[in-house]
């Protein structure tokens, strides 16, 4: 490729990019890192398989699923929301308030890799698929681990609702 076309191919995604954002700071280019950094790991995690003579599952039973489903959720929620892991947030977001019982609000700050990551690490939808890719590797190389782990967190998610269900009751 030539260094024209190199330049053409370039201002032409630039475009594209710019096209898509509408005026708006959406950092593309730290995005597509960002699924990079999860193909790269999610390629670890097999060739680990592999390296360890380990097969994927024909399945997974439908309970292992429930479980790792309430898991995945409450862990999200709590590495996005809680205000004891704002810590982990904090070198990308802003604290904005409180956004329900036990959450924080919190903002997006920077540009390019840091905004990217201040997305990623403020929603409890996109870790979901972070979450839950570590979940599913855990129940296929350490079970009885994974499974002890994520009970905490069903548990603890059962006990939120419960939290929730009384306080609705006192105010009635």
């Amino acid at each position: 490729m030539t260094s024209t076309q190199k330049k053409r191919m370039t201002a032409r995604l630039l475009g594209e990019m710019e096209a898509y954002a509408q005026g708006h700071e959406r950092p593309l280019g730290s995005f597509l890192i960002i699924m990079g950094a999860y193909g790269a790991a999610v390629t670890g995690m097999a060739a680990f398989l592999a390296v360890r003579g380990r097969r994927l599952p024909d399945r997974l039973t439908w309970s292992d699923l429930a479980l790792l489903a309430v898991a995945t959720h409450k862990l999200s929620r709590q590495i996005a929301k809680d205000p004891v892991t704002s810590p982990i947030r904090a070198p990308f977001t802003r604290y904005a308030g409180t956004s329900a019982e036990a959450e924080l609000d919190e903002e997006v700050r920077g540009a390019g890799l840091r905004k990217a990551l201040g997305e990623l690490v403020s929603c409890p939808f996109c870790l979901g698929q972070w979450v839950a890719t570590i979940g599913v590797f855990g129940l296929i190389v350490v079970p009885r681990s994974t499974r002890a782990a994520a009970s905490v967190f069903a548990v603890l998610t059962g006990s939120d609702m419960l939290q929730y269900a009384y306080a609705r009751l006192q105010q009635d």
